[in-house]
């Protein structure tokens, strides 16, 4: 990559955005699933598909890092790339294997509500590996990416799974992590999306995270995120 004084690199503000939204959300989701009462299926149907959402939005938020910033890091970033990247891969391994836990257990309780215990065990022990990964990442892997990854190529990063998602999910997506995203970081998010995206999802998304919340946490404004 040929990178001049004029290239605008990455703002990674939003991957903070992000791991806001993740730290919150499966903090809260252990003790959601405990919850659950094993004849109440309608609960366990919502507290499931919430729970469905938050690992599918993980698993291709680390599937693009996997295939768009790794690779980026690791030719241009030198030592300090080489000695982290093999670290973030290990710990997206170690992340992916209990999201595959999860998607082994998930249907059973959508439907039943049983085999909560044994799905709240795997959140558990997926907490403290994703809260590890997202502060190491803070911390070593996002001043590299200002340093060598463009902001075209960051944006890629973003967008990045899109398509996997029904266009009806995305509004709740975007609204998890509005919640408590920085308003300039939204507004540039946005700034490149068609024009009803700009002007409808500051407007909706909260809106819909909201009633979701309702369902989900049983409030509209569930706790907000215990910082690092």
């Amino acid at each position: 990559m040929s990178v001049t004084q004029s290239t605008e690199m990455a703002d990674v503000r939003d991957m903070y955005m992000a791991h806001t939204m993740f730290r919150r959300e499966f903090a809260l989701l252990p003790d959601l699933i405990r919850g659950v009462t094993p004849s109440d299926t309608r609960r366990a149907e919502v507290v499931g598909a919430h729970a469905d959402l938050l690992c599918r939005v993980l698993h291709l938020h680390h599937e693009g890092e996997d295939r768009l910033l790794w690779p980026r890091l690791a030719e241009r970033g030198g030592a300090e790339a080489a000695a982290i990247v093999p670290v973030m891969e290990k710990q997206h391994e170690v992340i992916e294997e209990a999201n595959e836990r999860v998607a082994a257990l998930l249907p059973e309780f959508r439907v039943t509500g049983r085999g909560g215990a044994k799905l709240a065990e795997v959140f558990d022990r997926l907490l403290p590996a994703l809260m590890e990964h997202m502060a190491m990442e803070e911390e070593r892997i996002l001043p590299l990416a200002e340093k060598h990854v463009t902001a075209a190529e960051w944006k890629q990063l973003g967008e990045h799974g899109l398509n996997e998602f029904a266009k009806k999910e995305l509004p709740l997506t975007f609204g998890l992590m509005m919640y408590e995203g920085d308003p300039e970081v939204i507004k540039g998010v946005l700034a490149e999306a068609p024009l009803p995206a700009r002007l409808l999802m500051p407007v909706i998304g909260p809106r819909i995270f909201a009633s979701h919340a309702r369902r989900v946490h049983g409030t509209a404004t569930p706790p907000r995120t215990l910082k690092p």
